[in-house]
């Protein structure tokens, strides 16, 4: 079992993998005696933790709750879990940690991880967690004796201005002024004054952060999502994109990755790099596995929207070629459609559940690791500020019960009908499309790992790729329109597959014959030679 190969060598990704294979296998030992061994469906499940589960009633979601939940996740068909940041933190987003070392009170204590851990690998689910590396909080302890003065133990451990040539340069990369003044100095916080960046100019700064990641892979965690992964060295817009600063993240993140290898080689690593594919694929050259496809979720969500198609697999097949050349051959795409700093997919689709399925269902046929935000499944709508985007998880119909979290009052819950109950036994449900769609993905490995490629499918409609991992070969057709197609298939010399047969389809009055498709509203067909 593999992550996704696209037809290069896999290093890295094959041993990720083979972590994976074993925890499904130990998963399946222990439901069924040993007979099946699961497959994957590469599919992770992003959860705001003070959002999702409340096991002790104090109206805040706790590691407990998660575990309590974790059947529902199964449910799904998710075999990982992506925890937004649980360290201790000043703020509800955790985003700015206080202590490394420590699970946040709030949501529970270091057993309460460990008994997430084993519970969730029980079932076959990996658990990455979010790690914040580039910026502290301005609360730590390490800031507040920085503070202190120059001749404090950890004042090279951030940038001064004082120390670093003035204020020049004063251009923040991230958009916000990035120098604050502080006891006649200032220091260097991209994000904000509560945020002071670390200086990874100092060894002891870079020491301290790799021993941090493998500390959490001993305590079992699997990997890690790692935040602002692109704004460690030289972040600002006049330095961003120089050689210089470039290679000195790339070494970072290689140095990194190297001390993890230590404890876990087969750590998942998934960064955040918000940016193009010339800045991306650095960093999958022996540093992560993964990082996120913020243009493919724009492509994808317009389509959907649109319901116009483009050749979506000709602009990927080329991307991948470039991040095999730039990682020698190993990577794992991270697709996804939204997440918790982003509007909403049912927002951005202004509450079209046939696009909401339509996106799904391109989402969950790409290659890679595909990520689902909690709540996206349902359909939860939600535009910024963040607070509205990370709103307590539905459960229930009704508002209030028992295991459901209360620390935000939701303003776009509704009626009800967007919750896990009303959806869960309603056949046409986007949830249970999102199940269908994940099942589709663990039983076909042409959908969940290998290349994809481009396909003409004639009609603007129709979004159209093939999928090929070894010898198992499907063409996938996305009908993206309210209007019943017909789709005129033919092997061509770009294309030399006759796709003779319906695999799989959201529809079944789809129907091929004499190499004619008929593809009804809004449906997607898998078909195979």
């Amino acid at each position: 079992m593999r992550f996704m190969r696209y037809g290069f060598s896999l290093g890295r990704a094959a041993r990720a993998a083979l972590l994976l294979a074993s925890v499904l296998v130990l998963a399946s030992c222990s439901s069924s005696g040993g007979k099946d061994k699961e497959k994957p469906s590469n599919v992770f499940y992003e959860i705001f933790v003070r959002s999702f589960a409340d096991s002790n009633g104090d109206g805040i979601g706790d590691l407990n709750g998660v575990t309590e939940k974790l059947d529902y996740v199964k449910s799904l068909g998710a075999d990982g879990i992506w925890l937004m940041p649980i360290n201790p933190s000043p703020s509800y987003h955790g985003y700015d940690v206080t202590d490394y070392y420590s699970v946040n009170s709030d949501y529970g204590t270091l057993d309460d991880l460990k008994k997430l851990l084993a519970e969730a690998h029980k079932r076959g689910i990996r658990v990455i967690m979010d790690l914040v590396v580039n910026h502290t909080s301005s609360q730590h302890p390490w800031f507040q004796d920085a503070s202190s003065g120059k001749a404090s133990e950890h004042r090279d451990w951030y940038v001064w201005s004082s120390e670093r040539g003035g204020r020049s340069p004063a251009d923040g990369a991230a958009g916000s002024p990035p120098w604050h003044a502080l006891g006649g100095d200032d220091y260097l916080g991209i994000f904000w004054d509560g945020m002071p960046d670390l200086n990874f100019d100092n060894p002891a700064v870079r020491q301290e952060m790799i021993k941090i990641g493998q500390y959490w892979l001993k305590q079992g965690l699997d990997g890690f999502r790692l935040d602002a992964a692109k704004h460690i060295f030289g972040d600002f817009t006049s330095t961003a994109s120089t050689p210089e600063v470039k290679k000195k993240n790339q070494e970072w993140w290689q140095e990194f990755r190297a001390g993890l290898n230590e404890v876990n080689p087969n750590a998942y690593l998934v960064g955040e790099v918000w940016d193009s594919t010339a800045v991306i694929g650095p960093f999958l050259n022996k540093a992560f596995d993964s990082a996120f496809n913020f243009d493919l979720a724009s492509r994808i969500l317009s389509a959907a929207q649109n319901e116009k198609a483009s050749d979506i697999g000709f602009t990927l097949s080329r991307v991948y070629e470039f991040y095999a050349k730039s990682a020698e051959g190993d990577f794992v795409d991270a697709p996804f459609l939204s997440n918790h700093d982003q509007t909403r997919v049912m927002s951005a689709l202004e509450g079209n559940d046939d696009h909401a399925k339509t996106a799904a269902a391109m989402l969950l046929t790409m290659p890679g690791n595909a990520f689902v935000y909690y709540g996206e499944e349902l359909g939860m709508s939600g535009m910024k500020p963040d607070e509205n985007i990370r709103e307590p998880f539905p459960w229930k119909r009704e508002a209030g019960a028992e295991g459901e979290t209360s620390w935000e009052t939701s303003k776009y819950r509704g009626d009800g009908s967007v919750s896990a109950e009303a959806e869960d036994k309603a056949d046409d449900s986007l949830l249970n499309r999102y199940r269908m769609l994940i099942d589709w993905r663990r039983k076909d490995v042409a959908l969940r790992e290998g290349t994809i490629g481009s396909y003409a499918s004639g009609v603007d409609s129709v979004m159209a790729y093939t999928r090929t991992a070894g010898e198992e070969r499907r063409l996938v057709l996305h009908n993206l329109s309210g209007q019943p197609v017909t789709v005129t298939l033919a092997a061509t010399k770009a294309e030399p597959t006759e796709f003779k047969a319906i695999a799989r389809s959201t529809d079944a009055a789809a129907n091929l014959k004499n190499g004619k498709l008929e593809l009804p509203p809004y449906t997607t067909v898998i078909l195979k030679p």
